[in-house]
């Protein structure tokens, strides 16, 4: 028996505004999209990982807020944390925890993505 990666699915409370930011913020490129104006799911390629944004129905519970079981962030690399942080600041996204320097060769940020998504930058190196 062998897995491996597919995709990442995310429901949102606006997957047109979602599939936006991830597009603008973090150079996501959409592939695909299923239903009319207001979109079933829009289908994202973000550096190489396939992400499914639906749109989620009315009454559907928030996300839990961290920390939690389950998913707990998505974690994406850059080559220069300090310039990838400015461009998140320029934009006017705020970051949940600061630059840390975890270990020797790992620096690490949070920031928060729509509906609740907690987004980690990492450089190794």
């Amino acid at each position: 028996m062998g897995y491996r990666y597919d995709h990442l699915h995310l429901r949102s409370r606006d997957a047109v505004a979602a599939a936006r930011f991830y597009g603008e913020v973090l150079g996501a490129r959409e592939t695909a999209r299923e239903g009319g104006e207001r979109p079933s799911r829009i289908v994202l390629d973000l550096g190489g990982m396939t992400m499914f944004i639906e749109q989620a129905p009315d009454g559907i519970a928030p996300a839990a807020v961290p920390p939690h079981r389950g998913i707990e962030h998505i974690g994406l690399g850059v080559e220069d944390i300090e310039a990838a942080v400015a461009d998140l600041a320029a934009r006017g996204i705020p970051l949940v925890s600061g630059i840390t320097d975890v270990r020797p060769g790992l620096r690490i940020a949070f920031f928060e993505g729509p509906d609740g998504v907690r987004i980690e930058i990492l450089q190794r190196g």
